[in-house]
């Protein structure tokens, strides 16, 4: 009988090997293997675009764009070689494979063992010596007493309510409707206020498609004090070209990462300068702990939003320069917590953080800003390790410089506080900012904004750091004290405070005394509608309408008139608002009646 013969190829592929290692090559496996390399060089360079990772051995993002990289050389192999749909030809992308296999798997052991020799439990007293905080500190004498006139009232989505009421002056450039509010937020100090900046977005990919090229007009600036915002646009010819929002070439990241390919980055923080001029800080990061550990700030590349001009500056020149002094922040809030979280658990090493938990002490839930001598603190409070409802004191770090200092504070933590300041108005459902803790007249305070629904604030509140039962509220911030003062005067504690000195900046712009608010009065225009757009602000509807091509765009909440959804052009209307001496136009808000007329 002659033997069986069996072709292992099915006529379309060779096999090599023999016996139990036989396995089938696909045909023309050499050109395939080919356009699987080159198809991986283009995958690298895509993912690379988009990933933006550092080529930097300290970073982990840079160990998994490698192993994409792998991947992807694997993936183009099995669909070169046919195996996705022949599993006869799986063995030979298994052995081709082998040597990217390797590669992750060399990968998966370097950062496997980079996490180990940089993790807390071997390098704890290196992690507690990462910042260096000041604890011979004194509360009273150090901190200086509250200037109302220059306590922030708002948090970031009162700010963004406010700063989305901004966006009717684009009508000044005929750009209505085209741009939203970035919900990036950053807190400086700007001419001696605290204030909230951010920059414009895109409305959607269509509003970007039409705009990218100029770019965008302006920025928003929030006065946390007096609770004024105001769209600040550039001037003439001048375009914020790069940010965060923007895509491709433009977008912020990718623009500084192909200068500078081999740096760790933090999240960018927008400031402007004492002129107004508009800039990106990208912090530079190190890990300075083993591999990865140890996260700390070795510089900034400052980046003109306008120009995309980048400039590199360390630590220490930030710290030193007095050209920089208009630098608010190079290092994040989140950072400067685990920062002190690492000093103030690891002074006595791991196993005591775990077990005994002698002096083990952390950061509360949550963070605020305070302005000191020109420049912005971190402020948080801090608790033992046993995480109860007291703290046992506060420290606040430079975000400029890192200077840190612990007061030994002992009182309620800062939910509780809240909880207190909304229970004494609980009727209205208001709902309490984060504090910020004050110095009043050597007691420390905190001090709180309450919310309605709509993140407008309504009243203000104070409660006594070491007794949260001295808790009061007041419509304005006098009233509000003028409360907290008797409140402590029935606890046996008496205070020094000029409560007739302090003027709500809120009320009236340069309030001087007693001075009367200006008279309010109606104002009737009548035209035909020739223009007329609508944005989404805040969630709601707003309709902004041109009578007789005068220029002026009336805005007006859908909320408000309903009668302006079915308004159109061309149609005969009159408009009734209500002005002040002192006000140029109307706003949303101010309108009182649209109608349609003959």
């Amino acid at each position: 009988m002659d033997p069986i013969k069996v072709d292992f190829t099915g006529g379309k592929g060779e096999s090599k090997g023999s016996g139990k290692a036989a396995y089938l090559v696909p045909k023309k496996a050499g050109l395939k293997l080919i356009i699987s390399i080159v198809g991986t060089v283009i995958g690298a360079v895509i993912a690379y675009y988009f990933m933006l990772p550092p080529m930097n051995f300290k970073s982990t993002d840079t160990y998994m764009y490698f192993g994409v990289v792998a991947a992807i050389f694997v993936a183009l192999l099995n669909i070169t070689s046919g195996a996705m749909m022949k599993p006869e030809y799986t063995e030979y992308v298994k052995r081709k494979s082998i040597i990217p296999g390797i590669f992750i798997g060399i990968l998966v052991a370097v950062v496997a063992i980079g996490m180990a020799v940089s993790s807390v439990f071997l390098r704890a007293k290196t992690y507690s010596q990462i910042i260096d905080v000041n604890e011979n500190t004194n509360f009273a004498e150090e901190i200086q007493e509250a200037d109302f006139s220059s306590v922030p009232v708002l948090d970031t989505a009162a700010a963004s309510v406010l700063a989305n009421r901004t966006l009717g002056d684009l009508s000044k450039i005929d750009k209505v409707s085209q741009f939203e509010i970035s919900t990036a937020f950053t807190q400086i100090n700007y001419k001696n206020s605290p204030v909230k900046l951010t920059t414009l977005s895109y409305g959607d990919v269509f509003k970007w498609l039409k705009n990218t090229k100029e770019g965008l007009p302006g920025y928003v600036i929030v006065n946390m004090v007096t609770q004024k915002s105001e769209l600040v646009l550039l001037p003439e010819g001048q375009y914020i070209r790069y940010a965060t929002t923007e895509h491709f070439s433009k977008y912020l990241m990718r623009h500084v990462r192909f200068a500078y390919p081999t740096y760790i980055f933090d999240t960018p923080r927008f400031e402007i300068d004492e002129k107004g001029d508009p800039y990106w800080l990208c912090p530079v990061l190190d890990k300075t702990i083993g591999l990865f550990g140890g996260t700390d700030v070795k510089g900034v590349v400052i980046v003109n939003a306008v120009t995309g001009e980048m400039t590199e500056y360390t630590v220490a020149e930030v710290r030193d320069s007095k050209e920089l002094q208009w630098i608010d922040g190079i290092y994040s809030d989140a950072l400067l917590v685990e920062q002190f979280n690492y000093y103030g658990q690891y002074q006595k090493g791991f196993i005591n953080s775990v077990l005994g938990q002698d002096g083990v002490r952390v950061a509360t839930e949550g963070s605020n800003y305070l302005a000191q001598n020109d420049d912005v603190y971190m402020y948080t409070g801090v608790t033992s390790a046993g995480h109860d409802q007291a703290i046992i004191g506060f420290v606040l770090v430079n975000m400029r410089t890192k200077d840190a200092s612990f007061y030994a504070v002992s009182g309620a933590k800062e939910y509780s506080a809240m909880s207190s300041a909304q229970g004494d108005v609980q009727d209205y459902s208001y709902n309490a900012t984060f504090p910020i803790l004050l110095n009043i007249s050597g007691q420390p305070t905190y001090f709180m904004s309450l919310k309605d629904a709509d993140s407008l604030v309504k009243r203000y509140a104070m409660v006594n750091v070491q007794n949260y039962q001295v808790a009061v509220t007041g419509v304005t911030i006098a009233e509000c004290m003028e409360e907290y003062v008797d409140k402590l005067e029935h606890n046996n504690i008496k205070i020094d405070v000029d409560i007739e000195g302090i003027i709500d900046a809120t009320d009236t712009e340069n309030q001087q005394g007693d001075a009367a608010a200006p008279e309010k009065k109606n104002v009737t225009v009548k035209g035909s509608v020739t223009d007329i757009r609508t944005a989404v602000m805040g969630g709601e509807s707003v309709y902004y309408i041109e009578l007789d091509e005068n220029g002026i765009y009336y805005t007006i909440s859908a909320s408000d008139e309903p009668g302006v959804v079915i308004m159109n052009k061309g149609q005969n209307i009159k408009i009734t608002y209500t002005v002040t001496d002192s006000d140029k136009k109307p706003v949303k808000g101010d309108i009182v009646k649209a109608e349609s007329v003959k």
